[in-house]
């Protein structure tokens, strides 16, 4: 059996769909292990250490997982094969023995810690923070410590021995994250659908005037309605961007072909980095 993998932002299991007839699971029972960032996820699915793996691609409060898109981007050869969006409920976890008035620290992932700020804020203000790999992590470490408390799921406390002293500590409702299932560069696809997302990364060739709204145009003439558009940091200079770009298409369909195309001559580099179901 073919081992799949991921890290723990959220919980071991949350980003693993549930079979259905229109939406059957890549393996029935697959062998799961963490790694301690998504650096290594997506390490180990290059290298062939695992078949799969699932990263955090972005959440509706915070936006992009950075991690993510400069692994995609500058790092590896993944591609995405399918994508989950599930519903994120955090919560205040303590060493079992702990009382919060101890609490001198509160642990958790970035993107853990910023949703739940107005609840810290009130319930455990003055209290330093540290960042932690995965909120599943900050679990961990509540065992070690009394005097830290975590944000994490009720499952991570569970799987570590954790006490749940408040539920639903987000400050918004709608706290929602979409996970991408990623495989090795020509994996053939795991889930089937009637409707597809198409994700890309766009790399200049120089930078001047008027070259974004070259590519938006070519996008435009093929009739591609464009339902994400983000510009990130090249890492070679300052002001040296390129482009994440994601829209509701197959990328074998004609119209994104030619856009597609046309683009691959006036860019570096078009990298498609999945063309997917939406689940």
């Amino acid at each position: 059996m073919d081992p799949w993998l991921q890290p723990n932002p959220y919980s071991p299991t949350s980003a693993l769909p549930e079979p259905t007839p229109t939406k059957p699971r890549a393996r029935s029972q697959p062998n799961l292990f963490e790694c301690a960032s998504f650096d290594e996820v997506f390490d180990c699915v290059d290298r062939g250490k695992c078949e799969f793996g699932v990263v955090a691609k972005e959440n509706s409060l915070e936006g992009s997982v950075t991690a993510t898109l400069d692994n995609f981007s500058f790092k590896s050869s993944a591609t995405i094969l399918g994508e989950e969006v599930i519903d994120i409920h955090h919560c205040l976890v303590m060493h079992p023995d702990a009382k919060i008035e101890d609490v001198a620290t509160v642990a958790s992932h970035a993107q853990g810690l910023a949703p739940c700020r107005r609840f810290l804020s009130e319930r455990l203000p003055g209290r330093s923070t540290i960042t932690t790999s995965s909120t599943a992590e900050s679990a961990r470490l509540v065992m070690e410590n009394p005097r830290v408390a975590g944000i994490a799921n009720a499952f991570a406390a569970e799987l570590y021995g954790a006490r749940v002293e408040e539920r639903e500590i987000e400050d918004h409702f709608g706290n929602q994250t979409s996970f991408a299932l990623i495989g090795r560069q020509g994996h053939p696809p795991v889930f089937t659908g009637d409707r597809y997302k198409t994700s890309l990364a766009l790399f200049l060739q120089v930078d001047r005037a008027g070259t974004l709204n070259m590519i938006l145009s070519e996008f435009a003439y093929a009739g591609i309605n464009l339902s994400m558009i983000q510009s990130r940091p090249t890492k070679q200079a300052l002001g040296d961007y390129m482009f994440f770009i994601e829209f509701k298409e197959n990328v074998n369909d004609l119209a994104v072909q030619t856009a597609l195309n046309c683009l691959r001559l006036k860019l570096r580099e078009v990298k498609v980095l999945g063309s997917y179901p939406i689940m």
